[in-house]
């Protein structure tokens, strides 16, 4: 995302430098050292010029210069997996979000120095009736009482973007899917500050291969490794205050599947492009699927088309709850319904060279507490002591087995070191009867097939369109 900001706060304080502000800097100057390693063996004087490579802002974090381009397929030309450390950004990532970017609300003097958190890629709302929405002063004061909303789902998707650039740098074949997710979730809950339910992770990261579209992700004992010719999809999400951003794409080393993962990616845009305030929900599919089976992919010689997984769809987004009620096809329906203004919606497409139809199939790993939850008397002490620590440690976000068997449940803030549950699995087989929680097993279509998926958040602000989850990658 841009640093303009950062850039004219940085020359500022070249001239503040001799006041005392040199002692942070020099002991947060590790990520300058890398734009500069080559100056081994200079004259003393040159050395001056690491402050252009390195300078440091107003609250003493040092900013460096990205180095390190990303290798994944399909990923956005010009993309680095460390372009957070232009921010003031550790590398890896260590940084809560917050302590980098402010809020347009945040009033605290400290922090008035620290740029806002990044605005989203910015389109106008497609069809003619909202042609004056642009320039509208009526809609712009609307969106400036909306300030406080923006700013939470900014922080929740700069918070994605850092968080899977740094995953794009160590998601190589032979790493064990449950490390990749251990160590991504980790990232994630220091980055956002993990506080329970005020904020944290969005979902369990899902990891799904090849013919598992969705839905999947390692349980405790699972010791899957990532090989060269697998077609992952990495799919993870951030919440602030509830405000959750979902956002997913798609990972694979073998150039053979490029045409599937292109197929998929430029639907996605295309679904974007269409998505908008009172556009049909059937016309985004339309555009989605037209683009999608456009393509084809050749594997070992036999050339499939990509199809649309038409039984899989973008979801509108309200707080706390993932799937909020409307669903965005990715096919051509006759489904009237109508995007609104101020709604959040997830566009999410996925294609497949198999059947283009998902089943529930293996072993279940995610779970979620209904949101519409209804009252049951619970008769077993287990089943009673496993809702309370789900309704306190997750309430009706989704989780899986994996948080469960953690030491903190789930969340070390809510639960400290003895979160940790044990011989739960017949309270939550228990719960899932009753209707409270809800089981979601991996989503597969037919085995041998392989499946891609990309994922952007935006929202339908009253005189544009945000794509939220937009970043330098996809």
């Amino acid at each position: 995302m841009s640093a303009e900001n950062e850039e004219k706060s940085a020359k500022k304080e070249d001239e503040e430098a001799e006041n005392g502000g040199n002692e942070e800097e020099e002991g947060n100057n590790d990520d300058g050292d890398v734009a500069t390693a080559d100056a081994a063996g200079v004259d003393a004087p040159k050395k001056k010029k690491k402050k252009k490579k390195a300078s440091s802002s107003a609250n003493g974090l040092t900013k460096g210069t990205p180095s390190n381009k990303a290798e994944g397929r399909m990923l956005d030309e010009g993309s680095f997996t460390d372009y957070y450390v232009a921010h003031g950004q550790t590398d890896p990532p260590s940084i809560p979000v917050i302590d980098l970017f402010r809020g347009e609300d945040d009033d605290d003097a400290a922090r008035a120095s620290l740029p806002l958190f990044p605005e989203g890629e910015i389109q106008e709302h497609p069809l003619e009736s909202n042609s004056h929405r642009i320039s509208s002063a009526e809609l712009r004061q609307n969106e400036r009482l909306a300030s406080d909303l923006y700013s939470k789902l900014r922080h929740a998707s700069e918070v994605h973007r850092q968080v899977r650039h740094a995953a794009q740098s160590f998601i190589k074949p032979g790493i064990k899917l449950v490390d990749m997710c251990e160590r991504l979730e980790e990232t994630n809950r220091a980055l956002v500050r993990e506080k329970g339910l005020e904020r944290g992770i969005g979902f369990p990261t899902g990891c799904s291969l090849n013919h598992v579209a969705a839905h999947y992700t390692p349980n405790v004992g699972d010791d899957t490794v990532l090989a060269y010719d697998d077609v992952m999809k990495v799919d993870f999400g951030t919440q602030i205050d509830g405000r959750i951003i979902d956002c997913a794409w798609t990972v694979s080393f073998n150039p053979k599947y490029d045409p599937l993962l292109e197929a998929v990616k430029e639907a996605t845009n295309a679904g974007i492009k269409a998505a908008g305030i009172d556009v049909r929900l059937c016309d985004v599919g339309e555009s989605v699927q037209e683009v999608m089976e456009s393509y084809e992919v050749e594997l070992d010689g036999k050339t499939y088309p990509v199809k649309c997984i038409r039984n899989l769809n973008g979801h509108s987004i309200g707080p706390y709850q993932i799937h909020a009620g409307k669903s965005v096809p990715i096919v051509k329906c006759d489904d009237v319904t109508k995007m609104e203004e101020n709604e959040i919606f997830a566009i999410e497409t996925f294609g497949t060279t198999g059947r283009g139809y998902i089943v529930e199939d293996l072993e279940c790993s995610h779970y979620m507490k209904n949101f519409h939850a209804p009252h049951v008397p619970l008769r077993l002490p287990r089943s009673k002591k496993l809702l309370g620590h789900i309704n306190k440690t997750f309430g009706t976000l989704a989780f899986c087995r994996r948080w469960l068997e953690r030491d903190d449940g789930g969340s070390l803030t809510v639960n400290g070191a003895k979160g940790r549950q044990e011989k739960y699995m017949g309270a939550l087989k228990n719960l899932c009867d009753v209707g409270i929680v809800q089981s979601y097993p991996p989503l597969c279509d037919v085995k041998g097939s392989y499946t891609a998926q990309y994922e952007h958040t935006l929202i339908l602000r009253p005189t544009c369109k945000e794509i939220l989850s937009r970043g330098d990658d996809y």
